[in-house]
């Protein structure tokens, strides 16, 4: 049988969390955080249940320093529970004087307190079950108590009032003596010894965890109160056991703060998330690499994926009404046909995301076939599946009319990955990617030709290349070294974009027949015009990339 040790009186908010974690357990109700890990340490209980942290408080420092003092005692699991505080009285009229409970609820209904009862004395309670014998006892009748409505009850006091701390949300650590094994959905909970000062000390801390990709969920500093030095509480997504945690955290102690043995394991658990999450599943129409890519990153946010496809044996009618968010991830000619297929199939309350290059066409085809309450978003990657993260890469997203909280939480998911993120209206994007991506991909396909055309070996070409012409060589074997069917599909699609290509094959044949008529100041005027137009601001920081990629051409040539 699980005993499970957690804070009284029955009723309480402990009591329910546990009730929620383990409807079966024995409970073990005590009237102090340290009498409830003593039972733990003990071995009359199984597990015990704390609170953490709650909206209103923030971090519980009390179950800190207990978790931070009690190494055999390893944080498991959490229960987040909405916190329904009450106000109860002996009598259903009368003054109060004095508001009793725990220093929690207290802290967490100051506003409340402040507003009705700020003449009252407040008597924060470890042992509430004494507390309230103790006032009745000595005929106190001008006495309120905070806490849950059940317990409220349980004490045999007139309820006087009800959710007296709104929007309020408790998080209930679960400890026991051994951690739990990886779930793919984890959080780790570590905190530093007491660390000598250094300059930039935190800022190389966080830095190891930037490069390895690992987020953090909560951070805070603290100082000792017996040396004085200052100690960091961290928490982050992935297990203790996960590589590349066990490597950050080996190197923060290793090498950036230097002492080993400095940063302690407190838990590692089912990550719990604070936030509202409107999205529950998320299911694809198109199961290649990049659908599969996106998935992967979303599991691991905790989402239910589901993927559909030509090659799937899940049908994208099967799996549409399954789903909250729906995901177009095909060619890009497949797109709209693709839309115009399984849009009439979404229903009010899901969203269609559009992982697409192209957007006039994409957008207006989504509009039209689905009915009004169907959110509807443009997500254009601007990386392919090969990519580790989408960390600093370029995103063009393009909203509609239509685009609500479904939308806005996917677009929240691309930038917590760290995506740098650029709105767009549906002409804009396809003018733009005219230029990113349509132009490169016209000029290395037609400077491929020429080379084959004139029997030039591209070997030779690059002995016979300055370093700002190599770029163009290094753009055309890009192109012609991963699938032509990507970049055909780029070259193909319609929209705005085809104007660049065709504007700039009207202005080659301009700045041709200058060259042919050696019209040398004519070109010169061209260029400073361009400069001009391109600005400094432009021109300056580029330059310096520029720069920087010529020394690296020049040491891989060396």
């Amino acid at each position: 049988m699980v005993t499970i040790a957690t804070l009284g009186p029955e009723g309480s908010h402990a009591w329910q969390a546990v009730r929620q974690y383990d409807p079966e357990a024995e409970l073990l109700l005590l009237p102090s955080p340290a009498t409830v890990i003593a039972a733990l340490e003990e071995g009359r209980a199984t597990r015990v249940m704390l609170p953490a942290h709650n909206t209103r408080e923030g971090r519980n420092q009390v179950f800190f320093h207990l978790l931070t003092e009690h190494h055999r005692v390893r944080w498991q699991d959490n229960v987040v529970l909405p916190v329904h505080l009450s106000l109860g009285t002996p009598t259903e009229k009368g003054d109060i004087t004095t508001l009793v409970g725990r220093a929690a609820f207290l802290q967490q209904c100051q506003e409340y307190i402040a507003t009705h009862y700020p003449a009252a004395d407040l008597l924060a309670a470890h042992d509430l079950d004494r507390a309230i014998t103790g006032l009745k006892a000595a005929g106190r009748d001008d006495f309120g108590v905070i806490e849950a409505e059940e317990a409220i009850h349980n004490y045999g006091l007139y309820l006087r009032e009800r959710e007296i701390s709104p929007h309020n949300r408790t998080r209930f650590a679960v400890l026991g003596k051994e951690l739990p094994p990886i779930s793919g959905y984890d959080a780790t909970a570590v905190i530093t010894s007491p660390l000598k000062d250094r300059v930039g000390l935190l800022f190389a801390m966080l830095r190891e965890f930037a490069r390895r990709g690992i987020n953090l969920l909560d951070m805070d500093s603290e100082i000792d109160p017996q040396s004085r030095k200052l100690r960091f509480f961290i928490e982050m997504e992935g297990h203790a056991d996960a590589a590349e945690i066990r490597e950050a955290l080996s190197c923060i102690e290793n090498e950036v703060v230097q002492e080993p043995g400095s940063i302690r394991v407190l838990g590692t658990f089912p990550r719990v998330d604070m936030r509202t999450k409107y999205i529950q599943k998320c299911g694809f129409i198109g199961s290649g690499e990049m659908s599969q890519w996106f998935a992967d990153r979303l599991a691991g946010e905790g989402y239910q994926v589901m993927l559909s496809g030509r090659n799937s044996e899940l049908r994208p009618e099967e799996m549409i009404p399954q789903v909250d968010l729906v995901a177009v991830c095909v060619p890009i000619s497949a797109t709209p046909a693709t839309i115009r297929q399984y849009g009439p199939l979404l229903r009010k309350n899901q969203a269609l995301i559009l992982l697409a290059g192209e957007s006039e066409v994409s957008l207006a085809t989504a509009l039209e076939h689905t009915v009004p309450e169907v959110e509807v978003m443009l997500v254009h990657n601007l990386w392919g599946p090969k990519v580790a993260s989408m960390k600093d890469k370029n995103v063009s997203l393009v909203r509609t009319s239509r685009s609500g909280v479904l939308c806005h939480e996917f677009e929240a998911f691309l930038y917590k990955h760290g995506a740098v993120i650029s709105q767009d209206s549906a002409p804009r994007h396809n003018l733009l990617m005219g230029i990113s991506q349509k132009l490169p991909s016209a000029t290395a396909v037609a400077l491929a030709m020429t080379l084959r055309q004139h029997q030039l070996p591209p070997g030779e070409i690059e002995r016979h290349a300055t370093l700002t012409s190599a770029y163009s060589m290094l753009a055309m074997a890009r192109v012609h070294n991963q699938n032509p069917r990507t970049y055909a599909e780029i070259l193909a699609c319609p929209g705005q974009g085809q104007r660049i290509v065709r504007d700039f094959a009207a202005n080659l044949v301009r700045v041709l027949d200058m060259a042919d008529g050696e019209d040398t100041s004519g070109l010169c005027q061209l260029i400073e015009e361009n400069r001009a137009a391109l600005g400094e601001d432009f021109l300056r920081p580029t330059m310096e990339q520029a720069l920087a990629v010529d020394d690296i051409l020049s040491s891989r040539r060396s």
